[in-house]
């Protein structure tokens, strides 16, 4: 299960400028300000023009330190999924930062459900005893008096399966996302592939796929 929501893309006009530093050739910059586009990612209204993409594309198809106009883009987005996708995740540190759910803070507030885990099939029977399993620890500390770092809080704690759903909102850019959409693109986990379908749906994202404009 992997759930993103609350996306935000910004940088588009400050990483295209700066771009063109290099060969001072501002001048040949034709993006502009579309007045009857909708706004939509927190971008605005304006618009790439193909002479800045071209250069664009050609420069992320350079490598990395050609690229690095790709830092500057930014993306922000509230990510749900569980633990077995978020330690993959986690490899990608540079580039990334992120604000998480904490079991240490609210696991044993209440009892869990099926909808707390990332779990492809909740009635599974061995599913279900494991739920039980950790519902039961849960109220074992109730009944010990819900005191912080004893032993049936740390049980608790040990019993979460990698299944448990956590939230983080995330903090990214069009150059970490490459790097993990060409990393990841092929990877068996179904989590990763909905991310970069994900991927695929950000504004000018040929710059990350390298993929031509239809």
């Amino acid at each position: 299960m992997l759930k993103i929501e609350n996306v935000k893309v910004e940088g588009f006009e400050e990483a295209i400028r700066g771009m063109r530093n290099s060969w001072e050739s501002w001048e040949k910059s034709d993006s502009y300000i579309d007045l009857c586009a909708p706004k939509s990612y927190g971008y605005g209204v304006w618009k790439m023009g193909p002479k800045d993409f071209d250069l664009a594309m050609r420069l992320s198809k350079a490598g990395a330190s050609h690229a690095k106009y790709l830092r500057m883009i930014v993306v922000w987005a509230d990510i749900t999924a569980g633990m077995e996708w978020w330690k993959q995740f986690d490899t990608y540190k540079v580039g990334t930062v992120s604000s998480s759910t904490s079991l240490m803070h609210t696991l044993g507030k209440r009892l869990l459900t099926p909808e707390d885990f990332s779990f492809d099939d909740p009635e599974d029977p061995l599913v279900l005893t494991v739920l039980n399993t950790v519902n039961e620890a849960i109220k074992e500390w109730w009944e010990s008096g819900k005191k912080v770092g004893s032993y049936e809080w740390r049980r608790m704690q040990k019993l979460i399966p990698m299944g448990i759903l956590y939230k983080r909102t995330v903090c990214l850019n069009y150059q970490v996302l490459k790097t993990m959409y060409h990393d990841r693109k092929g990877h068996r986990l179904d989590e990763w592939k909905r991310f970069c379908r994900w991927i695929e749906e950000l504004p000018y994202s040929q710059l990350i796929t390298l993929k031509e404009v239809n």
